[in-house]
């Protein structure tokens, strides 16, 4: 814990206005450097929330809560002694006194006073436009109304704005089940980032995904109703767009109105004057930092990345350390309706006498232009479709690449020269542009503090902890430094096998090799054939052997001789354990939909067994407290009654999620709860490197939450989108779209190859989510085997599919009816009948720690943070 200062009047104090993703890293910066130890440092948020993260804002509606985009740790606050103050802005400064007032009337004497008020969302001065049915595109709160509007009151929608945000927000309309609309003033969409060729890929690529898109045109006039409801727009052209709302994302502008009250400079289109030292160029005891503050070099910046470099520079002159901030890289990587765009350089060609290196395929949507000077030096770029090579690129801007410029745009298979790989990136070399890392930072990780994952080098560096997009180049560094260190980098399963799991499955697969035992002895490392295995490679080998249970001629009973040995704790009983060492009995519920006969069941064995129940987040119930001799009993109950086992505690499917679909909602255009029953029974019981999990949605309104699952399934008008990759886990992750407007048949066999591929590949205990980030190719590589058949491998995926559908077996119905397996469910061997009497079941109830921040709106400080 760091040291806070005594509240006494000597202590110096900075007062922060302002707390978004640049305010919170102000506080970082100022932690690191000893600041809240010796200085009283005082946080004004206007929000009624702490700081989050803005940049993934629309991620809210692909099943992201607010809480999830959260950036403050209450317990950092709590730490280093920061008064935190939510939902109370500063109103008034007064430069001369050096205070804050607060909304709340509080005032705060500062030393240092810190605006990062950021920016407002710029709304074109058109009639009734703030009409109902009008909204912004900037906060949480802005969300959370857009969504309740769009439910209730909507079905067409219009954006004003093609930028990043208008894009995110049409597509956000578009995922509530809103037609949506595009207007931008501009010729192309995404003018900043893009240029013509550019903007027409990404246009051709959004139509696809049914937005409407108009460019070249403004808006003239919000049109409304006699109760003031929008209805429809006029644009520049002449034409009316009918719509019932209408989301203006036009652009931001700089929040200095504060700074103009107190008489700071302010620039003639607005932004906070500062120096390089991010002062205030009319106050010295004032610094701005973030999209409020107009920086030396003449340029408000709008990314997150140069606000980072401004705080650390404002905390460092603080500090009286030596900093600078004198510009910023506006190299941007997006992902954009699942479409990858980004930016780096000279992207528009403006540097005299350049030239262009083209690749587009306006079939596949993409587009990557290179900017090279006459003497070969990468200026800058663009790309639309695939930024795989953004990472590398952007590193070598300014310098000249030592391969050719067209082989670093050509795709794989295009007739280009070998790719040019980060290990030919200079040390200077920015890898990391958030935190501003280079390759010999990173480098500098591995061989002098001994990291040797990317894990530790992010810790070590900060490097790949903020929007993430330099993380696969940061992986593929950390290893090669370490082979170049003579470090042997061990890709092996474990100290049992130097083949990865991707080898050991093909070995397992190609040579029908059916024991655990019989691979070790063949095929384990000198020392470990013969012997036991570990805790690692059994499990791992254990699901290899029973995902492919009926082609290799094993049981898929996976309690059968030596599985039994090879399974972990909770596939020993087939249950979950629960801490207090009872264990948890979960039922399948395929889809989430059952009968009242099955609820009454389930209601009678929990009542019988004194076992607590609870509904789950995937549509079905848990049933908590039984005992280990207690479960056979059990399941005969719900076996009885027509139920089978969940696989709650196997590494497999777990649920398929449904909404009720086009039986129930007037919204729903595909039976989802079928789809959702037909794909659980399908892959039930499906062994794999991690556990899976499923949804299908009826429409575009994705209440099932499709798109944070490993595989998820949305309605259309056409049929069915399939979705891939997805995770709402602790590394929450977005699934990207495979296929779109599918058949039935269509989807279930693209299913059947994606999880076979999966499993194929797949590392150990690695979520779809990993995987797919990680595998060579990523999205695509996977779309041109399980889609297109480029390796020729999907007959034998399907085969191996339909191998286990025809053999799957329910493993509680197979427990119940063998005496011999039943002889495991003992609490104690010698005394089989006698329970554990440690052991027993304490329902538990909400209570309110009083160690734990609550939040607090007004003019108090957020719980968990000091006040003094």
């Amino acid at each position: 814990m760091t040291a806070t200062p005594e509240a006494t009047e000597a202590t110096p104090t900075i007062v922060l206005v302002g707390h978004g993703m640049v305010g919170q890293r102000f506080l970082e910066a100022l932690a690191e450097r000893g600041l809240t130890a010796t200085h009283r440092v005082v946080v004004l948020c206007e929000e009624p929330r702490p700081a989050y993260d803005r940049v993934a804002l629309t991620s809210y509606f692909s099943g992201k809560t607010p809480e999830d985009l959260s950036m403050t740790d209450m317990e950092f606050i709590k730490d280093h002694g920061i008064e935190l103050y939510v939902g109370d802005p500063a109103v008034s400064v007064d430069r001369e006194a050096r205070q804050v007032t607060a909304a709340s009337g509080q005032v705060f004497a500062y030393d240092a006073l810190v605006l990062a008020t950021g920016s407002y969302p710029f709304v074109p001065p058109v009639p009734n436009k703030d009409a109902a049915g009008c909204f912004v595109y900037r906060t949480i709160e802005d969300l959370l109304a857009i969504e309740e509007y769009a439910k209730t009151k909507a079905t067409t929608g219009a954006v004003v704005g093609g930028g990043l945000l208008g894009l995110e927000a049409a597509g956000a309309l578009k995922g509530l089940g809103v037609e949506a609309h595009i207007v931008e003033f501009a010729p192309r969409l995404m003018p900043v980032q893009v240029d013509e060729g550019g903007g027409a890929a990404l246009l051709r690529t959004i139509e696809d995904m049914g937005l409407s898109v108009h460019t070249g045109v403004g808006t003239q006039e919000i049109v409304v109703d006699a109760d003031g409801a929008v209805t429809g727009m006029k644009l520049s052209d002449g034409s009316e767009l009918a719509t019932d709302m209408v989301v203006f994302s036009a652009g931001v502008r700089p929040r200095d109105q504060l700074a103009r009250d107190c008489g700071l400079t302010v620039g003639e289109r607005g932004g906070i004057t500062v120096d390089e030292q991010c002062r205030t160029v009319a106050d010295p005891h004032v610094f701005a930092i973030g999209e409020c503050a107009l920086a030396s070099d003449g340029r408000v910046y709008g990314l997150v990345a140069p606000g980072y470099e401004q705080a650390e520079t404002a905390a460092a002159t603080i500090a009286s350390d030596e900093a600078a901030f004198i510009g910023a890289d506006l190299s941007t990587k997006l992902k954009l309706l699942g479409v990858d765009v980004a930016s780096f350089g000279d992207a528009h060609g403006t540097t005299d006498d350049c030239l262009d290196v083209v690749y587009s395929d306006s079939r596949a949507g993409l587009y990557k232009k290179l900017v090279i000077g006459r003497d070969g030096t990468l200026l800058g770029g663009i790309l639309v479709g695939d930024a795989d090579a953004y990472g590398t690129l952007k590193a070598f801007t300014g310098s000249v690449p030592p391969v050719s410029p067209e082989s670093l745009v050509l795709p794989a298979g295009a007739g280009a020269p070998a790719q040019l790989g980060p290990s030919a990136l200079p040390d200077e070399a920015v890898i990391c542009s958030c935190h501003n890392v280079t390759k010999g930072t990173i480098r500098g990780a591995v061989t002098e503090h001994s990291c040797t994952t990317v894990p530790e080098v992010k810790k070590c560096t900060k490097a790949g902890t903020g929007c993430g997009s330099c993380v696969k180049v940061l992986g593929q560094l950390v290893t090669a430094e370490l082979e170049a260190s003579g470090v042997e980098v061990d890709k092996g399963l474990c100290g049992c096998f130097s083949q990865t799991r991707e080898e050991l499955y093909e070995i397992v697969l190609a040579l029908r090799v059916n024991t655990y035992q019989d691979l070790l002895d063949r095929y384990g490392r000198d020392g470990a054939r013969g012997g036991d295995g570990c805790e690692i490679c059994k499990p791992a080998v254990g699901s290899i052997i029973a995902s492919l249970a009926p082609t290799i001629g094993a049981s898929g009973y996976v309690l059968d001789g030596e599985q039994a040995a090879l399974q972990d704790s909770n596939d020993h009983f087939l249950a979950n354990i629960q801490k207090n060492g009872s264990y948890s009995v979960v039922p399948r519920i395929a889809g989430g939909e059952i009968t009242p006969e099955g609820l009454i069941v389930i209601g009678e064995i929990a009542r019988d067994f004194g076992l607590y129940t609870k509904i789950t987040g995937g549509q079905r119930i848990d049933m908590f407290g039984a005992r280990v001799e207690q479960l056979p009993l059990i399941w005969a109950r719900l076996v009885d009654a027509g139920f089978e086992s969940g696989h709650a505690y196997g590494k497999s499917l777990r649920t398929v999620k449904s909404c009720v679909g086009q039986t129930w909602c007037r919204y729903g255009v595909q039976d989802s709860v079928r789809m959702a029953i037909d794909l659980e029974l399908r892959y039930r019981g499906l062994r794999s490197p991690h556990k899976l999990k499923s949804a299908v949605s009826g429409c575009q309104r994705e209440c099932a939450e499709a798109q944070s699952k490993d595989f998820g399934v949305i309605a259309t008008a056409n049929g069915w989108n399939l979705y891939v990759g997805g995770n709402g886990g602790a590394t929450p992750r977005h699934a990207d779209l495979l296929a779109q407007d599918l058949s039935d048949a269509e989807l279930i066999r693209l299913i059947d190859r994606f999880l076979m591929f999966y499993i194929r590949t797949a590392d150990r205990l690695e979520r779809t989510s990993v995987w797919l980030e990680r595998i060579p190719g990523g999205l695509d590589h996977v779309r041109d085997v399980v889609v297109e058949d480029s390796l020729g491998i999907c007959e034998e995926l399907e085969s191996l599919m339909a191998a286990h559908v025809a053999n799957y077996r329910d493993e509680w119905s197979e427990t119940i009816n063998d005496p011999e397996k039943l002889a495991r469910f003992v609490s104690f061997v010698n005394a089989p009948d006698t329970p554990d009497p440690v052991v027993g079941f304490v329902p538990e109830r909400n209570q309110i720690k009083p160690d734990l921040p609550l939040l607090t709106i007004g003019h108090r400080p957020l719980e968990g943070s000091a006040q003094r």
